[in-house]
């Protein structure tokens, strides 16, 4: 029998955060962005409206995490909760960076899991799945009563630094924990993989880099991440390379938030290229010129299909 759809007509549609990815998610659909309002009232007490009909519908909500982040994380709350009082048949968050990732385990004494507490508010607001791509730490799928698919953009950037052709290059790890991931990158790209050692001091975001376990000098690295978030872990792992004698240094990252004065601290660096995806949008005044973005629009649109269709979306990765 072939594959049918599981519910009525697919709906995509977009909060306010990162309305250019979620319109390049449709055009990879080939079908029109759904119309919806949201805004906020003078109160800062936020609106939303669905402006067509989606009873019995398959809707996709597009909604990345960037600054004002609780803004849009209400903004997502709200849209849910509108769309099943509307009558969706199935809700699907789309959150290409999820929020509160790094608040992912009690590390301290009396602190919050908050992003157990983003899953809690998520399925109460009335989300039947997760679309999400390269979470921060793999336990937060286990945060979830609904089902996850937890995409990678790994392979897209891996293609990029393939059709580059890079020679002589070892593909670095920020720290250990960050291994598994620039493990695969290296299988990828066929390269040695070297990782530095670190130590986070405190809650201030700042790094100290201890170390580097392999072999760099006289080699190309690439450096390895899953976000970019202040740049501390990046500058500092591109210097130990440096000054482990490597004879360039790039780095890739699927979520580039920037925050503070990061893109600064970038253009310092001695980095030779950022390659980074659409995860999370970077206005112009960010955009440095040895930046590249590659959109994940794609990846996403045919995740969708699939989640619609019912099809696999693990054979997306693993041809299965």
């Amino acid at each position: 029998m072939a594959d049918v759809p599981l519910y009525q007509d697919l709906k995509v549609f977009s909060g306010n955060t990162h309305p250019d990815l979620a319109g390049a998610i449709c055009s990879y659909l080939e079908m029109p962005l759904g119309e919806v309002d949201v805004f906020e009232f003078s109160n800062e007490n936020i609106f939303v409206r669905f402006e067509e009909n989606i009873r019995a519908r398959d809707v996709f909500i597009v909604q990345t995490m960037s600054p004002p982040v609780n803004t849009r994380i209400m903004e997502l709350f709200i849209m849910i909760d509108a769309a099943t009082r509307a009558s969706a048949g199935r809700i699907t968050a789309v959150v290409p960076y999820y929020p509160y990732s790094r608040s992912d385990k009690k590390d301290q004494p009396r602190v919050p899991i908050t992003a157990r507490l983003i899953a809690n508010f998520l399925e109460a607001a009335g989300a039947d799945r997760l679309l999400t791509v390269d979470l921060h730490a793999g336990q937060i799928q286990g945060f979830f009563n609904i089902p996850v698919d937890e995409l990678t953009a790994r392979s897209i950037l891996a293609n990029y630094f393939k059709e580059k052709g890079i020679p002589n290059l070892t593909v670095v790890a920020t720290d250990v924990g960050g291994a598994k991931g620039a493990r695969r990158m290296a299988d990828a790209l066929d390269a040695p993989l070297a990782i530095v050692e670190k130590r986070r001091l405190g809650n201030d975001e700042k790094v100290e880099a201890m170390t580097i376990i392999g072999e760099v000098e006289g080699r190309t690295v690439l450096i390895v991440d899953d976000e970019v978030l202040t740049a501390g872990t990046l500058v500092t792992t591109a210097e130990v390379c440096h000054d482990h004698g490597a004879t360039a240094v790039y780095a890739t990252a699927t979520h580039p938030i920037f925050a503070g004065d990061a893109v600064e601290r970038i253009e310092k660096a001695p980095v030779r290229e950022l390659v980074f995806t659409d995860t999370i949008p970077v206005p112009p005044e960010k955009k440095l010129p040895n930046f590249t973005q590659l959109s994940v629009a794609p990846l996403l649109g045919e995740a969708i299909r699939r989640i619609h269709t019912g099809q696999s979306v693990g054979a997306l990765f693993n041809g299965r």
